[in-house]
């Protein structure tokens, strides 16, 4: 099953639903804002996008640079920012089997499908 973590107000994230959406394939929407991911459930996707924590995290966000920018934290520092405020999550996240992208440009979910 393919699970895309998707907020329904950023413009890329909508188009990256579109991109599932044209290709016919069954997929799973996650509102990570409502429905937030546990720290286990954010290591999981870390592992299978081959990111580090911090390639993961939106520094652009009012909420990290008030909170966090800085400031030396640990991976599991940053991990518990993220479950805090998922708000800090890039998004799109596409997620097909033990493959996960991070859809900017969007285009880049099609590698995955």
């Amino acid at each position: 099953m393919i699970q895309i973590y998707h907020n329904p107000r950023c413009k890329k994230s909508r188009e990256g639903l579109a991109i599932l959406e044209a290709s016919g394939q069954n997929f799973e929407i996650v509102k990570y804002l409502d429905d937030t991911p546990s720290e286990n459930e954010l290591k999981y996707l870390l592992e299978k996008l081959d990111l580090s924590p911090m390639e993961l995290v939106r520094t652009q966000e009012k909420i990290w640079k008030e909170n966090y920018k800085g400031k030396d934290l640990s991976e599991e520092e940053v991990i518990a920012a993220m479950h805090e405020h998922p708000k800090l999550i890039e998004r799109p996240i596409v997620v097909k089997n033990d493959k996960a992208v991070v859809g900017r440009p969007p285009e880049k979910i099609e590698s995955i499908l």
